[in-house]
């Protein structure tokens, strides 16, 4: 084995969760970031399957569509906040609403970024690489005297 192929095996493997109804933007959404990020991508094509696996799994990352038939986007990201191993994992929204006031609804709710459709592939690269980097930062040592 090459050595850049033997330091890829060896790297653990991100796993990220993609939520959108539409099919065709989950496998994009898969396609980009298994190629360019090297990650494993769970696929949920609906609110409740959002659910039912960020209830199960934890993840490093979680795209997620907001219009979606259901609770939508808003409500999964809530359900997920409240209580779920993914508390604290960055959710980065995908959508295609523009209005400042969704954004800062979702910002508000506690999505960790907003990027709009059609997809930016570079941006949407960079922000996931990003909240990536800053999940696997280690924590400072707390302070021994306070």
């Amino acid at each position: 084995m090459a050595p850049r192929a033997q330091e890829a095996a060896l790297k653990p493997r991100h796993r990220v969760l993609i939520v959108d109804d539409e099919e065709s933007t989950r496998v994009l959404l898969a396609q980009f970031l298994a190629k360019d990020l090297n990650v494993e991508a769970q696929l949920a094509g609906t609110c409740e399957q959002a659910l039912r696996l960020a209830g199960n799994y934890a993840y490093d990352v979680i795209l997620l569509d907001l219009l979606m038939p259901g609770i939508g986007g808003l409500g999964v990201l809530a359900a997920i906040r409240a209580a779920s191993p993914n508390a604290s994992t960055p959710v980065i929204i995908v959508s295609v609403v523009s209005e400042q006031q969704t954004v800062d609804r979702c910002m508000a709710a506690g999505a960790s970024a907003y990027h709009l459709k059609p997809i930016r592939r570079a941006e949407l690269l960079a922000t996931v690489k990003a909240q990536l980097a800053a999940r696997n930062k280690p924590k400072p040592p707390r302070d021994q005297d306070g």
